[in-house]
C-alpha cells in the first residue's frame, strides 16, 4: 500500500504573493492535506486492489466470480482518464493470464503508463479527435470476432465519451466535434451531454456490447458521474440505455443548439425520432446477458478519506452529499452560506468544523475568460465570505484538469477579493467573464496536480478554522 501513497499526485497551492501560508495557523495546510488523501483514495490501481481478488484462478468482484480456467482470451480494453492506471492495476493482479490489451487515455497524462501487455493509446479530450477513431479501430480489431469463450475486461471511466470516438453511420467526426463543443459550453448536465453524444457514436450506449456479444464482459467502472449512473459515465459504452433519439433532440432543443448544431447531426437524429434507425439497445436485449457492469470507485470514497483526515486533525466534519450539481457560481454561493452558518450560528458544526461534499457543477459560459467550475466556484463563494477570518472554500477536481486551464481548481477565503480591491481589480468582473483561472493566477489561491490518472468528479470543502 505504501507504494501506491507515494505515487499518488501531490498537489501545489499557487501563491505568487505568499497570502495564503501553508505554515501559518489558518488550517490551509489542513485543507490541502485532505485534498491530498482525496486524491490518494482515488488512485484506479489502489481501486482495484480492493475491488478484486484472484484466488486460486478464480477473479472475485464483489459477489460476481469468474473462474479464468473458462475462457480461452481474456483481453482488456476501454478508455477513460483512469483507464490507463486501471490498466497498471490489471496487470499486477492477472498477470500473464492476460492475452493482449488496449485502452484510450488522455494525450496530456504525462507521464503515460507502462504496461506489458496492454497498449496504452494517446487520444483528444474533451474534444474527440481522428486519434481517438483509430484507437477505437484498433481497439475492435484486437477483439475481432468474440466467441462465449472470450473475457473482455472493459476499463471504463470519465473521459470515455471523447478518448473512444466511433461515429455512427451518417455522421463525422467533424459533425460530433461541433456537437460536443456546443454542449459543453451550454450549461448541459454530463447527463444530458452524454444522451446526445450515445445517439452519435457506433459503440456508445450499449453498443460495444452488441459489438462484443457473446463474450462475457466485465466492465469495471470508475464513476465521474453524479449518482454514479453507469448508462452515462463515458456514455455507457456496454450498458443497456434508457434514452431515446427523442431525449437527444429534446436536449439540444432545450439549450438552443438544434440550429447551431450541422446538418448532419439534425438528419440523423431526426432519421432516429422517425424510427427510420435502430435505437440504442435497451435493458432486456439478449447482448447484456453476459454482460457484468460494477462500480468499483466513485467521488464517495475520496470524500470519506477527505472527512477522515480533517478529523484527524481536529475538525468536526459532515459528509453533505455526493451530488452537488448545478451551476458551479450558485454551487460556491450555497457553500459560503453554510460556513456563514457555521462562524455565526454554529450550525450544522461549531468550529472549527468543514464541511465535506461531492459532484460536479457546471458552467454556462457567457463570457470570454479562462476558468473552469472548480475555480469558479470557489471565486463565487470567496465574494460571499468576503471579510470573514479563517475560513475557506476550496473545490478540485479529481482528474486535476479544470476546464481548459492547467489547474485542479482553486481555494477562496475570506480575503482574497478585499486584496483584488486594493490592487484596483473587482472579483465579481472576472467571475462575470468567466475568468476565474486569470484571478486566482493573479492574488493566489490555485490548486494544481497536473493530470492525475483518475478521475471521480470533484471534491469540496468548507472549512471554519475558528479563532
Amino acid at each position: 500500500m505504501s507504494r501506491f501513497r507515494e505515487a499518488a499526485p501531490s498537489i501545489v497551492l499557487s501563491s505568487p504573493e505568499g497570502r495564503l501560508d501553508l505554515k501559518s495557523g489558518a488550517g490551509v495546510s489542513h485543507l490541502v492535506d485532505a485534498l491530498q488523501e482525496a486524491l490518494r483514495a482515488a488512485d484506479p490501481r489502489v481501486i482495484l486492489k480492493h475491488a478484486l481478488s484472484l484466488k486460486q484462478g478464480v477473479l472475485h468482484v464483489d459477489s460476481l466470480t469468474l473462474n479464468l480456467s473458462g475462457f480461452d482470451r481474456i483481453l482488456v480494453i476501454g478508455g477513460g482518464k483512469a483507464s490507463g492506471k486501471m490498466a497498471l492495476g490489471m496487470e499486477e493482479i492477472l498477470g500473464d493470464r492476460i492475452d493482449a490489451g488496449f485502452v484510450s487515455i488522455p494525450d496530456y497524462q504525462i507521464p503515460r503508463p507502462v504496461c506489458r501487455r496492454i497498449k496504452i493509446h494517446a487520444a483528444t479530450h474533451p474534444i474527440p479527435s481522428a486519434r481517438g477513431v483509430a484507437g477505437v479501430r484498433r481497439m475492435l480489431e484486437l477483439v475481432g470476432r468474440p466467441t462465449d469463450k472470450d473475457l473482455v475486461i472493459c476499463a471504463i471511466s470519465g473521459g470515455g465519451s471523447a478518448l473512444l470516438p466511433l461515429p455512427a453511420p451518417g455522421v463525422t467526426l467533424h459533425d460530433v466535434q461541433v456537437t460536443t463543443d456546443l454542449l459543453l459550453k451550454s450549461g448541459a448536465e454530463i447527463s444530458e451531454v452524454n444522451t446526445v453524444r450515445k445517439h452519435l457514436s457506433a459503440i456508445a450506449g450499449g453498443r460495444l456490447a452488441q459489438r462484443l456479444y457473446p463474450a462475457t464482459v466485465l466492465s469495471l467502472v470508475i464513476s465521474d458521474v453524479v449518482g454514479d449512473s453507469i448508462d452515462s459515465i463515458a456514455s455507457g459504452p456496454t450498458a443497456p440505455d434508457r434514452t431515446t433519439f427523442r431525449d437527444a433532440e429534446i436536449v439540444l432543443r432545450n439549450y438552443g443548439l438544434w440550429t447551431k448544431v450541422t446538418p448532419g447531426v439534425r438528419e440523423v437524429i431526426s432519421r432516429g425520432v422517425a424510427r427510420k434507425l435502430e435505437e440504442t439497445p435497451k435493458k432486456g436485449s439478449k447482448v447484456f446477458r453476459r454482460v457484468h457492469n460494477l462500480v468499483v470507485g466513485s467521488t464517495r470514497i475520496s470524500c470519506l478519506a477527505a472527512a477522515k483526515r480533517l478529523r484527524e486533525d481536529g475538525y468536526s466534519t459532515v459528509l453533505l452529499s455526493t451530488r452537488i450539481r448545478g451551476e458551479a457560481r450558485e454551487t460556491g454561493r450555497l457553500f459560503a452560506s453554510k460556513l456563514a452558518d457555521m462562524v455565526e450560528k454554529h450550525l450544522p458544526l461549531r468550529p472549527p468544523a468543514a464541511i465535506v461534499a461531492g459532484g460536479e457543477t457546471t458552467v454556462t459560459v457567457r463570457g470570454r475568460g479562462v476558468g473552469g467550475r472548480n475555480q469558479e466556484l470557489a471565486l463565487s463563494a470567496a465574494l460571499e465570505i468576503e471579510g470573514m477570518k479563517n475560513v475557506y472554500v476550496a473545490s478540485l477536481g479529481t482528474d486535476g484538469v479544470d476546464g481548459p486551464t492547467t489547474a485542479a481548481g482553486a481555494i477562496g477565503d475570506g480575503t482574497v477579493v478585499g486584496r483584488a480591491r486594493m490592487a484596483g481589480e473587482e472579483a465579481r468582473n472576472y467571475l462575470k467573464d468567466n475568468d476565474s483561472n486569470t484571478f486566482f493566477r493573479k492574488f493566489g489561491g490555485l490548486l494544481v496536480t497536473g493530470p492525475t490518472g483518475t478521475n471521480v468528479n470533484d471534491v469540496i470543502i468548507a472549512m471554519a478554522c475558528g479563532t
